[in-house]
């Protein structure tokens, strides 16, 4: 049936459905786990590293995690070129903002701004979606911090704890049970998210090279700050939570 209607991003199915959106969603679905938790003195966010090759030089950067300003950062699930495109774009965004205010772009500016975007190129011909979700991590004067989620429609939401990519919908039922209905603070997000990547993660044990892993905080002098994990902090960390883990079991 799908035949005849996804030959143009343009074109409605019978059903109402753009097909080529749905393969976006797709593709996505079979990317590294990427998942944001919200904290109420910060955000975690954590994501799958799939290793194609053991050949492959290690990057020395996260491909997976993106600083957008000093106060936003996104970690992304999908085709890695095409999140490239967006992340020029939105930091674009974001410095022409400071230029013009002279003052940081509030965080849902950004991602609408950004979502705006990826919803037209489902509504021209000769486009195709941007294969990628993303998680934004921010904080703004106004709501303090905030964590959203986009998808290739350029649909966009709020969350307090989400996850994109493979094995989303496991990562999902095991958040909505672990996460209370207050606020968690920062430790039991960064415990939370080591949770979920065990659970969800493809190999069979998950190690500290097998993940990138940042929080997004506020230090004593009020400035935000941008941390990404190195390997010896992330193992510290997963020894921690296999430790919680044998004990509960216990």
């Amino acid at each position: 049936m799908s035949r005849r209607y996804d030959s143009r991003t343009t074109i409605f199915s019978p059903e109402g459905r753009l097909y080529q959106v749905e393969y976006a969603m797709e593709a996505i679905s079979h990317a590294g786990t990427a998942i944001g938790i919200l904290a109420s003195d910060g955000i975690v966010l954590a994501a799958e590293k799939k290793l194609t090759s053991k050949l492959l030089e290690p990057t020395k950067s996260s491909e997976k995690m993106y600083m957008i300003d000093e106060h936003i950062a996104v970690a992304v699930a999908g085709i890695t070129a095409d999140a490239n495109i967006l992340i020029n774009q939105a930091r674009m965004h974001a410095q022409r903002y400071r230029f013009a205010f002279q003052e940081q772009q509030p965080v849902e500016q950004l991602v609408q701004t950004l979502c705006d975007e990826k919803q037209a190129y489902t509504q021209y011909g000769g486009l195709r979606p941007f294969g990628v979700s993303m998680l934004y991590a921010g904080w703004d004067k106004t709501y303090g911090f905030q964590l959203y989620q986009s998808d290739p429609s350029g649909n966009y939401n709020g969350w307090k704890a989400t996850c994109i990519g493979a094995n989303n919908q496991s990562a999902m039922s095991l958040m909505k049970q672990e996460y209370k209905d207050e606020v968690i603070p920062l430790s039991a997000a960064l415990q939370l998210a080591m949770k979920v990547l065990t659970k969800t993660c493809d190999a069979t044990s998950l190690t500290a090279d097998k993940f990138d892993l940042a929080t997004l905080t506020k230090n004593a002098e009020g400035k935000i700050v941008y941390h990404e994990f190195t390997e010896a902090e992330a193992q510290k960390l997963l020894e921690l939570a296999k430790a919680e883990a044998a004990s509960a079991d216990a």
